[in-house]
């Protein structure tokens, strides 16, 4: 935890000016003075969301002089999906993104990057808030793979849906209560995946503006799998598809 935060109100904006990738930063309920005015407006024009938050919870990632502001720093470049999907129509490539609605464990978030890296998907979006961080552990999980494929930060979920299907992109939600199973779809054509939390799954309505929910069988008394090996399955499936289609 320690290498991948940074606090005090200087540190942090300068970790910003010399272009350090934020992934969450934590800012002190009604924090005033000069230099957090300065702070504000760099975020706002980096647009970074901060998360206002008691004294009492920066105090549990350090007891030192934090000053109101803690940042949680990664050494991954974080891209935007709008940009992303022109770039892969342009390049002549069928768009295979993955979007993990509010997944929290840092291990499933590694090991999935890792597989998803494997299989050829293009981008990797998770929210802005809500999902597990980008950091060391994260990377270590995904043995790197991280590094070589794009993470993408969106504000919503729901919107990043609708845009991938105003591009021309099927959206497949994996979830339990669906009645396709993986086999029944379609991946070969532009496409993308949404993997859901580890408790909750999905949120509802993220799973409303999908085209189709699509589920793995399941035989034993067990009626789920860990979401990093339901991932593996599903995007191992399409990427079955893509061969055999090849």
């Amino acid at each position: 935890m320690k290498d991948d935060f940074i606090f005090g109100l200087r540190p942090v904006l300068e970790a910003i000016e010399a272009g350090k990738t934020i992934d969450k930063i934590f800012v002190q309920n009604a924090l005033q003075g000069e230099i957090y005015a300065e702070l504000k407006a760099i975020l706002a024009k980096n647009k970074i969301r901060p998360n206002y938050v008691p004294v009492e919870k920066l105090n549990r990632f350090t007891r030192k002089n934090h000053q109101g502001v803690v940042a949680f720093i990664s050494d991954v470049p974080f891209h935007r999906i709008e940009n992303i999907i022109p770039e892969l129509f342009e390049e002549g490539k069928t768009p295979f993104i993955l979007i993990l609605d509010r997944l929290t464990d840092v291990r499933n978030f590694g090991a999935i990057c890792r597989t998803a890296e494997c299989v050829g998907i293009h981008a990797v979006v998770i929210p802005e808030k809500g999902g597990a961080p980008v950091n060391s552990d994260a990377i270590k999980t995904s043995a790197g793979a991280m590094y070589n494929i794009k993470i993408c930060k969106e504000p919503n979920l729901a919107h990043v849906v609708d845009f991938l299907q105003q591009s021309g992109i099927s959206v497949f939600s994996a979830t339990e209560k669906a009645q396709k199973l993986i086999y029944d779809v379609n991946f070969t054509e532009p496409c993308a995946i949404v993997m859901g939390n580890e408790e909750t799954g999905i949120s509802k309505e993220v799973l409303h503006h999908s085209d189709e929910k699509i589920k793995l069988p399941i035989e034993g008394k067990t009626q789920s799998l860990n979401v990093s090996v339901a991932c593996g399955a599903i995007l191992y499936e399409a990427m079955r598809q893509k061969i055999t289609k090849i």
